[in-house]
């Protein structure tokens, strides 16, 4: 099976009700993925798997748990390469914008499995920029930016930030190695 029809099935099948209650979606799933291959620490599968779908992963069915570890597996591999690749996968807006904060919130949901060791990074005057455009798009319930973007200027600021991500990843892929 091509990988665009697995990824349809396993959105379709992510997307259902057959799935755990609070299992990810694709794309915060990608986001999440992105920052367990991101982190500067090793978090074994056993650990992050029954995170992202919410539930055992024995209960899950068994496509599913291996598609996800592929996922995981090929982005990681895109990100060692001599000439990184990282390919988000953001939703797209009916009027053609990308939507990256679901996957924005994936990538933080990694992060906050080894908080303390981010700090290095998240902490620090020299390369704490590296994160801001992943930040950016985490907003309060109400929809505004706990960073104090003003609200006229968001619309933009978010999609900057959007485009600037595979960059963003590229760089905190690399600064922890």
């Amino acid at each position: 099976m091509n990988m665009n029809l697995a990824l349809d099935r396993l959105d379709e099948y992510l997307s259902s009700d057959d799935s755990p209650e609070d299992c990810f979606m694709l794309s915060d799933l990608d986001g999440f993925l992105h920052g367990i291959a991101c982190s500067p620490v090793f978090i074994p599968a056993d650990e992050w798997m029954s995170v992202v779908l919410g539930a055992d992963p024995t209960t899950v069915p068994h496509w599913a748990v291996e598609l996800i570890g592929t996922l995981y597996m090929d982005l990681a591999s895109g990100l060692a390469l001599d000439e990184p690749v990282c390919e988000p996968m953001f939703w797209q807006a009916p009027e053609g914008h990308v939507i990256a904060m679901d996957w924005c919130e994936g990538f933080m949901q990694a992060v906050s499995l080894r908080h303390e060791a981010w700090l290095r990074l998240t902490e620090s005057g020299t390369h704490g920029h590296l994160i801001m455009p992943i930040l950016v798009h985490i907003l309060d319930e109400k929809g505004a930016s706990p960073l104090e973007i003003p609200q006229d200027a968001l619309d933009q600021v978010l999609d900057d930030a959007a485009e600037a991500i595979p960059t963003t990843v590229i760089n905190i892929f690399r600064y922890w190695r």
